[in-house]
C-alpha cells in the first residue's frame, strides 16, 4: 500500500507541476498588459483554478483514466513510468521557457509505459486519436475564435476614445482571465484525477488498495466501482483542484515571459479577446471529455489576435519554436516514461 500512496503523491506532484508550468497560460496576458501585478494575477488565477470543480464534471478524468490505456494493463509500474515521463518533460520544457502541454506530456507518458508493457493491444486507439487530433484543432480553434472576437471588438471599439476603450478592457480582462482560469482548472486538474482514480479502481483493485478505496470513496461511490464503473471520488476531485491551484500560485515565470512578451505585444483589449477565445475553446473540449492542451489553445489565441492587428507584430520565430515543442512532447514524454518503466521493472 505504501507504493500506491507514493504514486498518489507523485500524481499530485505532477498536478502541482502542471499548475506551476502552465500558470503562464492563465496570467501572462493580464501581467503583460499590466492589468494585475504578477502576485495578484496568480492569486486570481489560482482561485478560479480551484473552484472549477463546481462547474465541470469528470468526463476528462474518465478519458485519461480509462480511455488511453485499457484498464487490464494498468499496474503500479505503468503509472510510475507515465508520471515520471510527464514530470520529466515538464521540468525540461520549463527550464527552457517553452510553453509545452502538460496534458500531452501525461498522455505521452501513458502511451510510452503502456506500449512497453502490452504493445499496441494496451492502447485505446480512439482515445489517443481524439487527443492527438486536438494538437491541431485546439490552437486553430483558439486562433479562429480570437480573430473573430477581435474583429467584432475592434469594430465596436473604433467608435470610442482610446483611453475609454483601454479603461473598459482593463476591467473586462479580469473576467476573461477568470473564465480562462476556470476552463484551465476544469480541464487540466481532471487529468490527475484520472490517474489517481486509475490507481484506485483500475487493474490494481485488490486487498492492497481496499483500505485506500475506503478512505477516498463514499459508500455510494464504492458500490458504483464494485459494479464495474469508473468513478472519480469527490475527495480526489478536491485535492487535485487544490494541487493545481497551489502550482499556479508558485508561477512558472520563465514561461510567463515567453507567453506574455515574446510572441506579440498585448494591450488589454487584445488580452480580453485572446482569453475569451481560449476560454470558450476549453469549455467546449471539457464538456466533450477531451483532455485538450490549454497551452496550445491560449498560444493559438494570442497568435490570432496578434496577427489580426499586424502580421509583422507576431514573432514567428518564437511561435515556430513553441510549435516544435508541441509536436515532440508526446514522443519525448513517451520515451522518458518507457525508460522509467523499464528501469522500475528491472531494478525493483
Amino acid at each position: 500500500m505504501a507504493w500506491i500512496i507514493f504514486l498518489i503523491l507523485l500524481a499530485l506532484f505532477f498536478d502541482y507541476l502542471n499548475g506551476f508550468h502552465d500558470a503562464a497560460n492563465a496570467v501572462s496576458t493580464v501581467i503583460s498588459t499590466r492589468v494585475l501585478s504578477p502576485r495578484l494575477a496568480v492569486w486570481w488565477a489560482a482561485f478560479f483554478n480551484f473552484v472549477a470543480f463546481l462547474i465541470f464534471g469528470t468526463a476528462v478524468a474518465k478519458t485519461v483514466g480509462s480511455g488511453i490505456i485499457y484498464t487490464q494493463f494498468i499496474d503500479a509500474n505503468l503509472v510510475f513510468g507515465a508520471l515520471v515521463g510527464a514530470c520529466g518533460w515538464n521540468l525540461i520544457t520549463w527550464w527552457f521557457g517553452l510553453p509545452s502541454s502538460s496534458s500531452h506530456a501525461l498522455i505521452g507518458g501513458l502511451i510510452g509505459a503502456g506500449f512497453l508493457k502490452g504493445g499496441t493491444s494496451a492502447l485505446v486507439a480512439s482515445g489517443i486519436f481524439k487527443t492527438v487530433a486536438f494538437i491541431f484543432i485546439s490552437p486553430m480553434l483558439g486562433f479562429i475564435l480570437s480573430t473573430v472576437i477581435g474583429i467584432i471588438v475592434f469594430n465596436i471599439a473604433n467608435n470610442f476614445k482610446p483611453s475609454r476603450v483601454d479603461g473598459f478592457f482593463r476591467r473586462a480582462e479580469l473576467f476573461s482571465a477568470a473564465a480562462y482560469s476556470l476552463g484551465y482548472g476544469g480541464n487540466d486538474a481532471q487529468k490527475t484525477m484520472g490517474i489517481i482514480s486509475m490507481l484506485l479502481v483500475g487493474g490494481l483493485a485488490g486487498a492492497e488498495v481496499a483500505p485506500l478505496q475506503e478512505f477516498f470513496y463514499s459508500h455510494q461511490e464504492l458500490a458504483a466501482i464494485r459494479a464495474g464503473e469508473f468513478v472519480v471520488p469527490l475527495s480526489v476531485v478536491i485535492i487535485c483542484q487544490g494541487a493545481i491551484a497551489l502550482g499556479t500560485l508558485s508561477g512558472g515565470w520563465r514561461i510567463v515571459k515567453t507567453m506574455g512578451q515574446k510572441i506579440t505585444r498585448l494591450r488589454p483589449v487584445d488580452g480580453f479577446c485572446a482569453e475569451s477565445a481560449a476560454g470558450i475553446s476549453i469549455f467546449f473540449a471539457s464538456f466533450l471529455g477531451i483532455p485538450v492542451s490549454t497551452t496550445h489553445t491560449i498560444t493559438g489565441s494570442i497568435v490570432g489576435i496578434g496577427a489580426l492587428r499586424r502580421l509583422s507584430g507576431v514573432h514567428w520565430g518564437v511561435a515556430k519554436r513553441i510549435v516544435w515543442a508541441w509536436f515532440i512532447t508526446i514522443p519525448a514524454a513517451a520515451l522518458i516514461s518507457a525508460i522509467a518503466y523499464e528501469l522500475k521493472v528491472l531494478l525493483f
